[in-house]
C-alpha cells in the first residue's frame, strides 16, 4: 500500500474528525503522526502504532521504515516474557531534532551576551521577569477555574500551545501534567532558573491546596518532563 493509499484510508476511517483518545496536536502526514507518537508516547511497536493511527502494524511498520532509511528512528529488540523478542520503535537524536528548539542558537547567543555583558543577577531578573509574564498570563486564562482538574487541564492546554506539546491524566488520588518537548531546551540547559521559574509558575497557578512536584526532567535524561499534583496532606495536631 503506497503512502497516498494510506492517508486515503484513514481519512475514511474519520481520522479527521476528533477523537478523545488521540492527541489533538497530532499533525498530518502519517510519517509526521508516527514521529508525534513517538515524541509523546515513548518507544512503540509496530502494532501498537498502527493501532493508534487506525491502519495495521505492517503498514506503520513500512512507513517506519523509510523513517529508519533518513535516521529519524531506529528499532530495538525486547524481551517480553514467553515468545520470540519483540521490535520497538524509538526516536533517534535527529528524530528528536525535528521538534525545534525554539530560536535555540538566537537564545543562547542572547543569554551568554547578557551574562557576559552584565553578569548573572541580569540573567535572574530576566528570568524573574519573564516569570512574572507567565503568572499573570496564566493566572488569567485559569481564572474561575476552582476545580483542580479544570485547572489542571487548562494549563496543559495552555503549554501545549506554547510548543510544549502537553497533556494531563488522573492516576489514582494524583493528576499529572505531561509535557513530550521543550521548545526552550537549549534555553534551560544553559540556565536551569528557566525550569525553577517555571515549576514556580506552576505552583502559583495551581494553588496553595495542592503540591507540584517534578518526577520527570528531560535535562537528567528523562524523554520528557512530568508533574504529579496532588492534595497536600492536611497538618497533623
Amino acid at each position: 500500500m503506497s503512502s497516498h493509499d494510506m492517508e486515503k484510508g484513514l481519512e475514511e476511517k474519520g481520522w479527521e474528525k476528533k477523537d478523545p483518545e488521540k492527541p489533538e496536536w497530532l499533525p498530518r502526514p502519517v510519517a509526521d503522526r508516527l514521529l508525534v507518537l513517538l515524541k509523546s508516547r515513548g518507544p512503540q511497536t509496530a502494532a501498537d502504532l498502527g493501532r493508534t493511527l487506525g491502519t495495521t502494524g505492517e503498514n506503520a511498520r513500512q512507513q517506519l521504515t523509510r523513517l529508519a532509511a533518513e535516521g529519524l528512528v531506529a528499532a530495538r529488540t525486547e524481551a517480553r516474557g514467553v515468545g520470540r523478542p519483540t521490535q520497538v520503535w524509538q526516536l533517534t537524536e535527529t528524530g528528536h531534532g525535528r521538534f525545534p528548539d525554539t530560536h535555540a542558537e538566537l537564545t543562547l547567543q542572547l543569554l551568554r551576551a547578557v551574562r557576559e555583558t552584565f553578569g548573572a543577577y541580569a540573567l535572574d531578573r530576566l528570568i524573574d521577569m519573564r516569570e512574572d509574564d507567565m503568572l499573570k498570563a496564566y493566572q488569567q486564562e485559569l481564572s474561575g477555574a476552582d476545580d483542580i482538574r479544570e485547572r489542571v487541564k487548562r494549563l496543559a492546554g495552555i503549554r501545549s500551545r506554547e510548543g510544549y506539546m502537553a497533556e494531563w491524566r488522573e492516576q489514582d488520588d494524583t493528576l499529572l501534567l505531561l509535557e513530550n518537548h521543550c521548545p526552550i531546551c537549549a534555553a534551560a540547559a544553559t540556565c536551569q532558573g528557566f525550569c525553577r521559574s517555571e515549576l514556580a509558575v506552576f505552583q502559583d497557578v495551581l494553588g496553595p491546596d495542592v503540591e507540584v512536584e517534578r518526577i520527570e526532567h528531560i535535562l537528567a535524561g528523562a524523554r520528557r518532563c512530568a508533574y504529579r499534583i496532588k492534595p497536600k496532606a492536611a497538618p497533623q495536631a
